[in-house]
């Protein structure tokens, strides 16, 4: 199917308080992440039959991204990022492409940050 961006769904700003980081200290405390998933599929049908059944059930990509971030552990946030979108082309068929963001709140850094975020994009 040809791919074009303009149909998307994109579920922002999922909250998970996990244990992932480089620092020992930041497995053993946790820390607060952010994750936004942006969903490019063609849902013309979905949208004209207002019919469930032709789109994404956001439930299910809201626990595969849960499972991820709780239940196994990384290093980095590039990682989770890359580990998040290839577990959503694999187990949601009808994706084309996706953007996964992956933010962790005050990153040790020696200074003032917000947030450090890793962004990953790839398609079918």
């Amino acid at each position: 199917m040809a791919h074009h961006r303009a149909s998307c769904v994109r579920l922002t700003n999922m909250v998970f308080y996990a244990h992932h980081g480089v620092l020992k200290e930041e497995h053993r405390v946790g820390a607060k992440y952010e994750v936004d998933a942006e969903l490019y599929f063609e849902f013309t049908e979905a949208a004209k039959q207002d019919d469930i059944t032709k789109t994404i059930d956001y439930g299910a990509v809201y626990r595969k991204i849960s499972e991820a971030l709780t239940e196994r552990k990384f290093f980095l946030i590039e990682a989770v990022s890359y580990e998040i979108a290839n577990d959503l082309l694999r187990d949601f068929a009808i994706i084309e492409s996706l953007t996964i963001r992956v933010r962790k709140r005050n990153p040790p850094v020696d200074g003032i940050c917000d947030y450090a975020e890793a962004e990953y994009s790839t398609s079918r």
